[in-house]
């Protein structure tokens, strides 16, 4: 225990507050609870042994069919991004094949150390062919030997640890392989949500949380109940839709603090456009 916290801590235990002005005493617990957060922060998710930061640099917002905001900022564009994200100590770079994104990472992997950035992306396949093809193509494009992170994208079936049980397996063997480090879901329902934080399978799983329940599975108070249960079991949490797509764009500062202030999130990812966006980003979670 700190000396702050076990001093406050002692004093009230004791009944001696008229030894110090409750200003004092105020002071101290507000110095105690305080907490300052930095999108550079070095975080680690759940169990898993991976270390990054606490914001990931998003390439999909309206992202599918291989296309998304950040991939129309094409391939030397999306890169620079990422890179002036890199220079603000963002390491953990968000993307999918459904996003189109790869090619634009891959060249900026080029520019930064392999081993300084936490690489996820997310597979569409449900079976254990599928899966196995996406594995190398990915690697492929993304120009790497391994994947920090591989998740199953876009569940949505209550039953999906039981139904996609092969493409699950294929994970497991390449994490034992050493080709992704860690592997679990992103959910688009409330069912699969529940499902994930059931499952010892799920190391990572990527929810959608914002305080007004913008493109969530479920009001927030309900995704909370199961991001905790997610995270008291191990499990790593990373939330997406912090700014609800959009909705929150002129609240930001609200959608930050609340998802900072759960106490259920490892990490976020949130997409910016450019770089004038990014380093405001940076800038209000740093003022959160």
């Amino acid at each position: 225990m700190r000396r702050r916290e076990f001093l406050v801590r002692s004093v009230s235990a004791a009944g001696a507050a008229w030894f110090f002005p409750k200003s004092i005493l105020s002071a101290l617990a507000e110095q105690t609870l305080a907490k300052k957060f930095a999108a550079s922060d070095t975080v680690s998710l759940g169990s898993t042994g991976i270390k990054t930061s606490r914001l990931a640099m998003g390439t999909g917002t309206v992202g599918s069919g291989h296309h998304s905001h950040q991939t129309a900022l094409g391939i030397q564009g999306l890169s620079d991004l990422l890179l002036n994200g890199y220079d603000h100590g963002l390491r953990f770079f968000d993307s999918a094949d459904s996003y189109g994104s790869h090619p634009h990472v891959a060249e900026a992997l080029k520019h930064v150390p392999r081993d300084k950035v936490t690489l996820l992306t997310k597979s569409w396949a449900r079976d254990a062919a599928g899966m196995r093809t996406d594995l190398d193509r990915f690697r492929r494009e993304l120009g790497t030997d391994y994947l920090d992170v591989c998740l199953m994208h876009c569940l949505t079936e209550g039953d999906w640890t039981d139904r996609y049980r092969a493409a699950m397996d294929v994970l497991s063997e390449a994490k034992q392989k050493g080709i992704i480090r860690a592997h679990g879901c992103s959910c688009h329902s409330i069912e699969a949500l529940r499902a994930a934080a059931k499952s010892p399978w799920v190391e990572i799983d990527l929810a959608r949380i914002n305080p007004v329940g913008a493109y969530m599975d479920a009001d927030p108070p309900t995704v909370l109940s199961v991001l905790k249960e997610m995270k008291a079991s191990g499990k790593a949490v990373v939330g997406m839709k912090i700014l609800g797509q959009g909705t929150l764009r002129n609240r930001q500062d609200e959608a930050i603090k609340y998802a900072l202030s759960q106490g259920v999130l490892d990490a976020f990812t949130i997409g910016a456009e450019n770089k004038q966006e990014q380093e405001d980003l940076i800038q209000r979670i740093a003022a959160a």
